[in-house]
């Protein structure tokens, strides 16, 4: 129930938040265009109004069209801090999967039934992008709320921003890391090697320049990253907040990444590792390296396989060594521990092969 005062009202409503309103001079009764956290702050606003009518500066709050979903969306991503594929990736969820269906509707019309109703009608056929989708949708209702333009987030579909991966990835086992590395053609050998035993990522190693590799110390340095962005080349950080970071190299790999430097690089220390074909200053594109890449992995008996698997297959051997949670971060440049412990996990498999090599122990011994 209103609260009975002097001058206006204040209501206290289900989300626990206070609305203001009041009669005019124009004997229309006229609410607060936003809620308040208190009732104080409810009391502060109203006063204000009454001083205005008081001293006769009081005019008829002009008639707003309610703001839409799809206007807060564009002021959100215009003015959030993010990378340009990050920026990219956004914008083409927004277009393709919720502004088609939330982009007229008032943001404070959006429901929790008009979210479930939408996502369900999804499918199941698209889970990851199903889950971005409603994760960026939640953020941004999230984002309304901080801003008290709403005052509650009817996203609650319990799971729904979780990703589910389809492909369960297989790892790489060493002799077919071998002969996909040997079906490659030389000057791009050492980036599967570099993908498989260092954990690298696409972008991270086609930027690598000759200054990054630290051969005093067998020390490759991660600094900078290349993405694509509507055919755009643009170089920045590394995906992740600590992907900056230095990757110890194998002593095996050594020689192969001397004979890399001294064969394939021009340029001078600012060299790319794996330039263009055409053009030693152009970076390598992903189509170049695919056309490559899907005939080795066929000769080595993995069709299946995808160049990020690789970086999969280089997590599962170094927790195979017995690398702890954090020393998996820190090599694969991880900022959260759940993609690194998938590794983890992953490398539990191997129990059985230790169980084995225990029994062979025992076995030796008597």
């Amino acid at each position: 129930m209103p609260r009975r005062r002097g001058f206006g009202a204040i209501r206290k409503l289900p989300s626990k938040r206070y609305q203001a309103s009041y009669l005019g001079p124009d004997t229309l009764r006229h609410m607060a265009p936003f809620t308040f956290e208190t009732a104080e702050d409810a009391e502060a606003w109203l006063t204000d109004r009454r001083r205005e009518i008081k001293n006769e500066d009081w005019t008829p709050p002009t008639t707003k069209k309610p703001l839409t979903f799809g206007e807060h969306a564009e002021r959100w991503l215009t003015h959030r801090q993010l990378k340009p594929r990050t920026r990219y990736h956004y914008r083409k969820i927004l277009d393709a999967r919720i502004l088609p269906t939330f982009g007229d509707v008032a943001l404070k019309h959006v429901t929790a039934d008009l979210i479930d109703d939408w996502y369900y009608r999804m499918g199941e056929t698209t889970p990851t992008a199903n889950a971005h989708a409603y994760g960026l949708m939640r953020t941004i209702l999230s984002d309304a709320v901080q801003r008290r333009l709403i005052d509650y987030n009817p996203c609650h579909i319990r799971g729904a921003g979780n990703t589910k991966r389809v492909k369960q990835i297989g790892p790489a086992t060493l002799p077919e890391l071998e002969a996909l590395t040997l079906a490659m053609p030389e000057r791009y050998q050492l980036m599967i090697l570099l993908a498989a035993w260092c954990g690298l990522r696409f972008g991270e190693i086609t930027e690598l320049r000759r200054h990054d590799l630290d051969m005093t110390n067998g020390v490759v340095k991660i600094r900078r990253a290349v993405v694509r962005v509507d055919g755009e080349v643009i170089i920045g950080a590394p995906k992740s907040d600590a992907g900056s970071r230095d990757v110890a190299i194998p002593p095996h790999l050594c020689p192969v990444v001397k004979a890399h430097l001294a064969d394939n690089i021009t340029g001078g220390r600012d060299g790319l590792l794996f330039p263009s074909a055409g053009d030693p200053t152009k970076h390598l594109a992903p189509a170049t390296l695919y056309r490559v890449f899907y005939k080795a992995r066929e000769e080595a008996g993995r069709p299946d396989l995808r160049f990020h698997d690789l970086r999969h297959t280089g997590a599962v051997l170094a927790a195979s060594t017995g690398a702890t949670l954090a020393e998996l971060m820190a090599r694969l440049g991880h900022s959260t521990a759940g993609a690194a412990l998938r590794y983890q996990h992953a490398a539990q498999d191997r129990d059985k092969v230790i169980a084995q090599a225990l029994s062979n122990l025992a076995t030796k011994s008597r």
